[in-house]
């Protein structure tokens, strides 16, 4: 049975592969496993020993800490996931991100003014 733990560590692992645009056999691959493996952990279905967790991170060009951001609040809700904690798995989100970023930096400058008007939070920066 998958704990609280091993659901965030997948969640976030999830994340940042999905940011990378990456599939799972691609990190699989980096890391000398089966992409089957790396559905077991994003689902918390297996845990993820600390060296595969180095493993992950190396291959996700992050640090370790970053699959434990966020896990106090996580533990202190006692694992119910509220409802801005998943926006970021949605792959609209993430592909939207991805665009922003490729973009130079007046035209995400001009892109977030937009956003910004149109959500009517006052007057852009």
């Amino acid at each position: 049975m998958a704990t609280d733990i091993d659901l965030h560590l997948g969640r976030r692992l999830r994340r940042r592969r999905r940011l990378l645009g990456l599939t799972q056999q691609q990190l699989a691959t980096q890391v000398g496993i089966r992409f089957q493996q790396i559905q077991k952990y994003e689902c918390g279905a297996n845990r993820i020993s600390a060296a595969r967790l180095w493993q992950l991170a190396e291959a996700l060009e992050s640090p370790v800490s970053y699959f434990y951001d966020g896990l106090e609040e996580v533990m202190d809700r006692s694992g119910s996931a509220g409802p801005g904690g998943e926006v970021f798995s949605r792959k609209e989100t993430l592909d939207l991100i991805q665009a922003f970023y490729q973009l130079d930096e007046q035209p995400r400058r001009r892109l977030l003014d937009l956003a910004k008007s149109l959500h009517g939070d006052g007057p852009a920066a």
